[in-house]
């Protein structure tokens, strides 16, 4: 009986929440509609001008990405390439990885994605073997690595999967999330909430590391396949 009324009481303040979010909707529809019988025919001709300028200069900029490389997860030859992509773009996504170990390909197939859907930033790859003296200099240990950049300046990074879940089958939406925090790619969603529930406190890594040498650096990986 307890759990009976436990669920009724939930599913009233639930209804009466929607009840409250439609009724806001509707009073700004409202609004938005008087204010449109309000305007006189000059005032719309510039509403009009308005949007059409602000369409026009989304399809600008949606060009000038693409020109620079945006809208693909393209892979660099080497890390004097990185510092030239990074120049010419705002906001990038660099995966650091390496061939054998398979959760950089898990990484892939979502980043993958994500650079289509994400045109405002730009989506890399590159080959740790490759690129010595730039995982010095960014102290990259574990592999894979995502470096976020913005302004030419690395800001933050997804070291493995410890904010992914602890998981190998988190989804597009949970990797989107992570880089939405960090404001590298616009995120529509909840910020304050990860897409994932079994992780029950953020941010703790229970992943087993290994240690592994590259050109005689040694390199964690979070991975178990190599």
């Amino acid at each position: 009986m307890e759990a009976n009324a436990s669920v009724d009481m939930f599913s009233k303040v639930l209804e009466n929440q929607l009840l409250q979010t439609t009724k806001l909707v509707e009073e700004h529809l409202d609004s938005e509609i008087q204010k449109l019988d309000q305007m006189d025919e000059d005032e719309l001709e510039r509403l009009k001008e308005k949007r059409l300028e602000a369409l026009k200069k989304a399809q600008q900029q949606k060009q000038e990405w693409l020109s620079k490389g945006h809208g693909e997860y393209r892979e660099i030859p080497s890390e004097r390439d990185f510092f030239q992509e990074v120049k010419e773009s705002k906001k990038v996504v660099c995966h650091f990885y390496r061939d054998s170990t398979f959760r950089c390909k898990i990484l892939d197939r979502h980043l993958v994605i994500l650079s289509k859907k994400h045109l405002e930033t730009k989506f890399l790859k590159l080959n740790v073997e490759k690129a010595p003296f730039l995982c010095e200099r960014l102290r990259i240990k574990v592999i894979p690595t995502l470096a976020l950049v913005k302004d030419g300046k690395t800001q933050d990074f997804v070291v493995g999967f410890s904010d992914l879940g602890n998981t190998d089958d988190f989804t597009t939406e949970t990797l989107e999330w992570r880089l939405g925090c960090s404001d590298i790619l616009n995120y529509s969603g909840n910020l304050m909430e990860p897409p994932f529930q079994s992780q029950k406190k953020f941010g703790t890594n229970f992943t087993k590391l290994e240690k592994k040498t590259i050109r005689g650096k040694k390199y964690d990986s979070d991975s178990d396949d190599d």
